[in-house]
């Protein structure tokens, strides 16, 4: 497909601002990075022809869209729209406008998230508006704003039914897997994640919009204490995604020719390419809970849309919700992550990561973007040899690294012109085969009297310290995996070890009142 130059798309302005005292709602914080990116030139607010919101955790009433239009005296034909749960939504949203803005369809929208748990914790439960922020006093429309993507449960009920219920219960089930091949106890693997995770603190210390702007050493990461308790096998506080804080950002995505009008070519983020793919959809089918054939599909057709391999890309943000995340997405990149050498590390992030420099629900990425555009602009990390000029990638994920979206970005013009096409044709094909490769499951409701053998395991706690659940995966002699947990009277069994390769006798009654249930037999 031949794409006019000129409809190239870029990115022209940013906003980034958070609320440090939690006084602000998402709302409030929204239009404040949304203001300051439309403030990068005089007749920027009037081309935007979409306004896109990440969907806002912490209640942005039915229309944050809507309220948003009205309160920054955005033109009547805004498209008001809100998206679905998933960290990989900012980087798809781009995926989505880049596509339209070089097919013609679109002049320039305005991609905005805002989160603000930390605020949201502080009302009462009965006094919370529909409209959050003070200063917004639109009045409310009528319908909601339509919602983009179609919503699908998160994990299957046998999932639900062994305690696996949110991210931090399910990462961890990944890093078992990744410590059980590298021979790494629970505690031998704490300090190797504090090793990991120490040089994204910090490039959080040097981010002025970061949370928690202080570098810390791997042992401070590393080590259980009263303030730093063990959250889940084997993850601190410290070393998980951060919710409790309020922060915004904004991105402007227009055509080259439009940013041209405006005078905000010069210093523009060039999108190259990008591309999206999800995993088996259900970990527990996975076949290989230590990798992701998502992320692999989504990276590769991403850097072959751009004519670039990954040696050629200077800067770097991995989604980095929790550590297993970041080493899964480092061996998908075929990057090397060696402890002894933290600045393989530091590279991995712009912003320091979502336990240090915030996890605002939904919406880090478009932080991560933005920061990127800020570094580009600024010239920090830019090689004196780089002829082709400096080139970023950006991983976001979903879930439970169930989607993945990723993109290419430059400070220059592409060599070859942005198409969807080309990468959606490679992530089709590799789709199929991803599809196809989920395991056989035991099903709530079936019966099972069967040995198994574990292939991830975990163990989350109470704020005391005691464990409170232990859920595993496990293989059927048959083939078959489960997803089980131990029983109240199994946990004592579990002790500070993995389960990975151990055997055990799974137990499932009919009718599907209760999930599986184990019992240890050999440890491996």
């Amino acid at each position: 497909m031949s794409l006019d130059a000129d409809r190239t798309p870029v990115i022209v302005a940013v906003g980034q601002t958070e609320s440090r005292d939690l006084s602000s709602g998402p709302l409030e914080l929204a239009a404040a990075a949304a203001r300051a990116a439309l403030g990068a030139a005089p007749g920027l607010a009037a081309a935007i022809e979409r306004l896109t919101v990440v969907n806002i955790l912490a209640h942005g009433g039915s229309a944050p869209a809507s309220h948003l239009a009205t309160e920054l005296g955005l033109r009547p034909l805004v498209a008001r729209e809100t998206t679905i749960i998933g960290g990989n939504t900012p980087q798809a949203l781009v995926e989505r406008a880049a596509g339209d803005i070089a097919r013609g369809r679109l002049s320039a929208t305005l991609i905005l998230g805002a989160e603000a748990l930390g605020w949201r914790r502080r009302l009462p439960a009965e006094n919370v508006p529909e409209q959050t922020a003070p200063a917004l006093q639109a009045p409310a429309p009528l319908v909601a704003d339509p919602v983009l993507g179609a919503h699908r449960q998160d994990l299957s009920d046998e999932e639900h039914m062994a305690g696996l219920l949110i991210p931090v219960h399910v990462y961890p089930l990944f890093e078992s897997v990744l410590a059980a091949r590298a021979g790494r106890t629970p505690a031998e693997q704490r300090e190797f994640v504090g090793r990991v995770m120490a040089p994204f603190t910090e490039v959080a210390a040097r981010h002025p919009h970061a949370w928690f702007p202080q570098a810390r050493s791997a042992g401070e990461l590393a080590t259980v204490t009263p303030e730093n308790r063990l959250v889940v096998q084997p993850y601190v506080k410290t070393t998980v995604a951060f919710l409790g804080g309020a922060q915004a950002a904004a991105l402007v995505v227009t055509s080259l020719n439009v940013a041209r009008a405006l005078g905000l070519d010069e210093g523009a983020l060039f999108v190259w390419s990008a591309a999206s793919a999800n995993d088996v959809w259900f970990p527990m089918a996975r076949p290989d809970l230590g990798h992701s054939a998502g992320l692999e599909a989504a990276a590769g057709a991403t850097l072959s849309a751009a004519g670039v391999t990954v040696d050629e890309v200077s800067a770097f943000d991995v989604y980095s919700c929790f550590p297993s995340a970041v080493q899964i997405a480092a061996a998908s990149l075929g990057l090397p992550l060696d402890v002894d050498h933290p600045e393989q590390i530091r590279r991995l992030t712009l912003t320091g990561g979502l336990p240090y420099f915030g996890g605002p629900g939904n919406n880090y990425t478009t932080h991560a973007i933005a920061t990127m555009f800020e570094n580009f602009r600024s010239g920090a990390g830019a090689s004196r040899d780089d002829s082709r000029g400096r080139i970023g990638l950006v991983t976001s994920v979903g879930w439970y690294l169930t989607r993945h979206s990723v993109g290419i970005y430059g400070s220059r013009e592409p060599a070859v012109g942005f198409s969807a096409e080309d990468s959606a044709k490679d992530t089709a094909k590799s789709q199929d085969a991803i599809d196809a490769s989920a395991l056989p499951c035991l099903t709530l409701g079936e019966a099972a009297d069967a040995m198994a053998t574990v292939v991830a395991s975990t163990v989350y706690y109470d704020r005391e310290g005691g464990p409170v659940g232990a859920p595993v995966i496990a293989t059927l002699d048959d083939g078959r995996r489960v997803a089980a947990s131990a029983g109240a009277e199994g946990l004592a069994d579990v002790g500070d070890t993995w389960l990975v390769g151990a055997r055990v006798h799974v137990e499932a009654s009919a009718g599907g009142a209760t999930g599986a249930h184990y019992r240890i037999l050999d440890l491996p």
